[in-house]
């Protein structure tokens, strides 16, 4: 459960800090706001170092994701669906009867018949949704919540159809860019894993025949080969341990800060994933703010759906500067995680007063260079990866086959 640090002023007019838990910040603030006690500032807690409390969270979020994991086309037909339903003037629970109708996805139709109930129970569409954190993300569930506060629900869900069909587009471009190379190495891993099991023990009988002094190489992979086949089982669980615990490490606040520093590092991939994290960032923002959702709140907001521990302390910290009276581009400068070009484009929308406008621009030029980053790589990575593969193999079968060269000698 989150904790918050509040600063309260009591009915005595005392003046007392501490911390609180509670499901989310608002029921904190009901909690401190009982005794007629004025809430004067109420923050979450920073929990780098509380290990049990985010693994457990996010370990629940993960399993329920899998349990309930919809794919992103079918968000984004839903979403639209419901958008154009509402606006042709049928009611919240009409439409989502009729989605649930024409569903055939059977696990996401029992969630729309799930929410089409608790509505018909009172329940607005956005508290609905809520019961279903494995499907929509906060930023889904807040964006409806603006929709109904603003009158404009069927505008704001349009609006979220179209983001999320744009975040979709840009996974499917970035997943792209993985594809191959993982396709690529994970054939030539099976091919060494078939090598060295079924292949390289059959040669030591015909070295042992041989009697002759083998080349040192030969002589390593051989035994390689025998010790894999002797090992194999127990090979295979300690590498499954080993993911399983680097897995679960990764839930935590320290291990997610790690995994996602080195992923920010790696060499070409790593720019990729950060100009999608700016072009993700950028559209939630611009979104959010164009929706009516304040800054403060469409920061918080942001700390919870950019899935990237450096951007999420990033952005707790230039929340804490604007919250102090810093304008916005400064305090994203500040953190030192946001380049120069966004900064610049926030600038710009600070002092026309169309933020929200720019910020959208900013995320489609990070689009545009995913896109292109994605061409580049598929065009230089396949032949790389092709020669690599090529020089493993080949070298194997030359140490293998060396000592064959020399029968001749050797029978001698």
């Amino acid at each position: 459960m989150p904790r918050f640090d509040y600063i309260i002023r009591t009915k005595d007019g005392v003046r007392e800090e501490g911390a609180i838990d509670a499901d989310n910040i608002n029921i904190a603030s009901e909690k401190l706001s009982a005794n007629d006690s004025a809430v004067i500032k109420i923050t979450e807690k920073d929990t780098t170092f509380d290990f049990l409390t985010p693994f457990f969270e996010r370990l629940n979020l993960s399993i329920e994701k899998y349990k309930n994991r919809v794919p992103l086309t079918t968000l984004v037909f839903f979403t639209r669906q419901l958008a154009t339903m509402f606006a042709a003037g049928l009611t919240i629970e009409k439409s989502l009867f009729f989605l649930a109708q024409e569903e055939k996805n059977k696990r996401f139709q029992k969630v729309i018949a799930d929410i089409e109930a608790n509505i018909r129970r009172g329940m607005l569409l956005s508290e609905a949704l809520e019961r279903h954190s494995g499907v929509f993300n906060q930023l889904y569930i807040s964006l409806v919540k603006a929709g109904e506060v603003s009158g404009q629900l069927a505008e704001t869900l349009e609006e979220l159809s179209k983001y999320i069909e744009t975040v979709e587009e840009t996974q499917r471009k970035v997943k792209s860019a993985m594809y191959y190379p993982v396709f690529i190495v994970g054939f030539l891993a099976i091919t060494l894993i078939l090598t060295f099991t079924l292949i390289l023990p059959q040669f030591k009988g015909v070295y042992d025949q041989l009697g002759a002094e083998l080349p040192y190489y030969t002589v390593l992979l051989v035994d390689t080969g025998t010790w894999f086949q002797e090992h194999f089982i127990s090979f295979f669980i300690t590498i499954i341990l080993i993911f399983m615990g680097i897995w679960m490490f990764a839930l935590t606040n320290s291990g997610s800060l790690i995994k996602d520093r080195i992923i920010l590092r790696i060499p070409i991939f790593g720019k990729l994933v950060l100009q999608n994290l700016l072009s993700k960032f950028s559209k939630t923002f611009g979104i959010l703010v164009g929706a009516g959702v304040s800054i403060m709140d469409s920061m918080s907001l942001l700390e919870r759906v950019v899935d990237n521990r450096v951007f999420e302390i990033a952005i707790r910290k230039a929340s804490k500067n604007i919250e102090n009276g810093v304008n916005i581009s400064a305090a994203l400068k500040e953190t030192n995680v946001f380049p120069p070009i966004m900064i610049q484009l926030f600038t710009t929308g600070e002092e026309t007063g169309e933020i929200d406008n720019l910020a959208l621009k900013a995320s489609d030029f990070y689009s545009k260079q995913v896109a292109a980053s994605v061409d580049r790589l598929t065009s230089v990575i396949e032949p790389l990866l092709i020669v690599m593969v090529g020089v493993v193999i080949g070298a194997i079968v030359l140490i293998t086959y060396l000592p064959i060269f020399n029968f001749g000698k050797a029978l001698g």
